[in-house]
């Protein structure tokens, strides 16, 4: 398993390891898998085609990085103002999203599957206030995705870069800005030494979901009950990484804030609302550059507009009772 994380980083990079682990442990020992952290056998965002070509049998990372190779792929890891994890999950298991990744990823010889959920994301990192839409404009920001299409249409400059390159050029001043994940994964990488203020929520990022995909060819040799082990590993996986990052973001954000001095920041309702109607255009507009990113679009919106209507009489109303 070749990976877009550092070896061994906290939630991510362990993610990685705990689904190698499981694999080995629910087959019995009957499949053994190695994991390579980024740059050990192949760079971060080379390890689609070194999956899709068999150099290795497989890839842990995020959907969005290979917009490159199929503009589809990106609904597959975060909507700006999409699903949340719990929707996202939804989805793909029972909304017909995963059938529609899998026949995405088809042409590369790859099957996927979800593999964990950081929850709803920070909305980053800045060496400046945010008060209105302008503050964006000029922004050098990391954000890959469709986040960094919305930011483009906002003026800025996003930047595509992998998470071991992210505190130094925060640092250099070579980005402005950057978002990485949460308060669990930012403590670890130390971006509060690199930046000033601290930004919630992500819209950019609500739900995202983490994927391991797996050479077509390997896993086809696999006999039917290893298959079956290692599908239903990745649902485990998928669920547990979420319990992680839920069970220790606040306690780093604390620790980022009591002891580090970090000014956390909420994005102002304007900026949210701008960015908003500017996300809903840059989606359908990207989705309308081919006909399977339209697929893939009709089925997501459809199944965020049935979310919506019924997490406003459950979830939405639950939340908002519990802080009366």
């Amino acid at each position: 398993m070749v990976t877009t994380w550092p070896k061994n980083f906290p939630g991510l990079g362990t993610g990685a390891n705990d689904l190698a682990d499981l694999i080995d442990k629910m087959s019995g020992g009957r499949i053994k898998v190695k994991v390579y952290g980024a740059k050990e056998l192949v760079g971060a965002l080379e390890i689609f085609d070194a999956v899709s070509r068999g150099t290795a049998e497989m890839g842990h990372g995020a959907a969005y990085y290979w917009k490159g190779k199929t503009r589809a792929a990106q609904f597959f890891a975060a909507v700006p103002f999409g699903l949340t994890a719990q929707e996202m999950n939804s989805w793909l298991y029972h909304g017909g999203g995963m059938e529609l990744w899998e026949e995405v990823y088809a042409e590369f010889g790859l099957i996927p599957g979800a593999a964990g959920n950081t929850g709803v994301q920070m909305g980053g990192w800045f060496n400046r206030e945010i008060n209105g839409v302008e503050d964006l404009k000029g922004l050098k920001m990391r954000m890959p995705g469709l986040g960094g299409e919305v930011l483009k249409r906002a003026g800025g400059t996003p930047v595509l870069l992998p998470g071991g390159e992210i505190f130094t050029s925060l640092q250099s001043g070579a980005i402005d800005a950057t978002e990485w994940v949460g308060p669990y994964n930012d403590l670890a990488f130390g971006l509060y030494k690199a930046a000033k203020y601290y930004y919630y929520p992500g819209w950019h990022e609500p739900g995202t979901t983490l994927e391991c995909f797996i050479n077509k060819e390997a896993f086809e040799k696999l006999p039917a009950d290893l298959q079956v082990i290692v599908r239903n590993a990745l649902r485990v996986a998928n669920q547990d990484m979420l319990a992680d990052f839920t069970a220790k973001n606040n306690e780093a954000l604390q620790q980022l804030v009591n002891e580090h001095g970090v000014e956390l920041r909420q994005f102002p309702d304007d900026v949210l609302k701008q960015i908003r109607a500017l996300s809903d255009e840059v989606v359908a507009e990207e989705a309308a550059k081919d006909p399977m990113s339209q697929k893939v679009f009709e089925s997501f919106v459809k199944f965020r507009e049935q979310a919506i209507k019924w997490h406003a009489v459950s979830e939405q109303s639950y939340l908002n009772a519990r802080t009366l």
